[in-house]
């Protein structure tokens, strides 16, 4: 059963830097799709980022393209999200979630950017910019 435990979430004044990290725990595969989503009140739980481990070029929707960086390293199992140049409309709860299904190596690494693609998540952590 995987684990997943976020860490970082803070207030930061616009155009302010955060990062975000994912520690997975448990097993997993040796490659899976891993992503950040984030959710608004009363809003559904949207893409921010999303990489598969195994390799390849990351994802990112327009809203974040250029700001955001999602980075990894394999040796802790871990997930980073790198947040640059914050907006108000940044703020939300992010989430990390693990795809651990065979999907992504079907697809030659290409993740889901849907959160319903996601069968393991965190309990998310706040970020509010201001």
């Amino acid at each position: 059963h995987v684990q997943l435990v976020e860490s970082g979430g803070d207030s930061v004044e616009a155009g302010g830097s955060l990062r975000l990290s994912c520690a997975a725990s448990g097993g997993t595969r040796s490659s899976i799709c891993m992503g950040w989503f984030r959710q608004r009140p009363g809003n559904q739980r949207e893409e921010v980022a999303t990489i598969w481990t195994g390799g390849g070029s990351p994802h990112y929707p327009d809203s974040v393209t250029g700001r955001f960086t999602i980075t990894q390293d394999n040796a802790k199992n871990t997930v980073y999200l790198l947040m640059n140049s914050a907006k108000p409309e940044d703020t939300a709860a992010y989430y990390c979630a693990v795809d651990d299904t065979t999907r992504g190596e079907k697809t030659g690494g290409t993740c889901p950017t849907s959160w319903l693609g996601y069968n393991y998540w965190g309990q998310g952590t706040q970020v509010t910019v201001s």
